[in-house]
């Protein structure tokens, strides 16, 4: 096993019974995984680092371990192990109260390895920010067969933006009457005749 932190032992020690097994064992799976290791101690927890880069810690509370992926959001999950944070709390692998709560050793070497590797890498494309999907907005027949009608409320209403295109229409369609309603339609197409925004009377 490569070296070892000090304070590290000093953590182990000071924690709860029930957790001391169960950070040794994730203690010696990292270093298994990843001979080259490095340990430290970050914001009052022990983290290991690889070339430089972190890419796990774990912490011992009072009832439970945790285990972090540094980079847990971008590695995949073929084995299902990841569990949602919150009240499984910190980490992707849940509450750890005993060493059967753990994932198998070669699963959990496996995952390692990975993070090792993602630690010192760019994003996967996966990982890049996706291009925003184009909201399409739902136009009753009978309304968007109207504003075509009128060639100049047309040609406003399909430059619009969603949000101006979607006030207009549940402006139009929540009228509780059809007297309502058409009166509605009325000054909409009138209004965007002359590139209006439904709310262009409070617009400075």
């Amino acid at each position: 096993m490569s070296q070892q932190d000090a304070r590290i032992d000093a953590y182990i020690r000071k924690s709860a019974s029930f957790a001391q097994p169960v950070l040794e064992h994730m203690r010696a799976l990292v270093h298994k995984a990843c001979p080259e290791v490095e340990e430290t101690i970050k914001w009052g927890m022990p983290y290991f680092t690889y070339k430089g880069q972190l890419f796990c810690c774990f912490a011992a509370f009072k009832a439970h371990c945790s285990f972090i992926f540094w980079k847990g959001a971008l590695m995949d999950d073929p084995d299902n192990i990841f569990q949602q944070r919150g009240e499984n709390g910190m980490g992707q692998l849940g509450k750890i109260t005993c060493l059967k709560d753990l994932p198998s050793d070669r699963t959990f070497i496996k995952y390692l390895k990975a993070a090792a590797t993602l630690s010192t890498s760019d994003l996967p494309p996966a990982a890049k920010k996706a291009a925003p999907v184009k909201k399409e907005l739902e136009v009753p027949d009978w309304l968007l067969s109207a504003i075509k009608k009128n060639k100049k409320a047309w040609a406003t209403f399909d430059a619009f933006s969603y949000s101006n295109k979607k006030e207009y229409v549940d402006w139009i369609v929540s009228a509780k009457t059809d007297a309502t309603r058409d009166s509605r339609l009325a000054d909409a197409l009138t209004w965007m005749a002359e590139g209006k925004i439904r709310n262009w009377k409070y617009v400075k």
